[in-house]
């Protein structure tokens, strides 16, 4: 299963503006509303990986991963 997030997006003059509602800092500007949609995605995808390599670096050595669900 796929992971779901909320996106909020709007349209404004000839740009359409968009967040992730979950993640801080995913935003994005673009000329259309699915151009919008999949560079949200791709934003989303690469901040996601970046987190989790910046958590795995502050934890140091002998870390361990454990899934969570809320």
């Amino acid at each position: 299963m796929k992971d779901i997030y909320t996106t909020v997006i709007k349209k404004e003059g000839n740009w359409w503006f968009g967040w992730v509602e979950e993640v801080p800092g995913v935003n994005c500007q673009e000329a259309s509303r699915e151009e919008l949609l999949e560079t949200l995605k791709i934003t989303l995808r690469e901040t996601l990986e970046f987190n989790r390599q910046e958590a795995i670096k502050a934890a140091g050595n002998n870390y361990q991963e454990e899934k969570i669900a809320i």
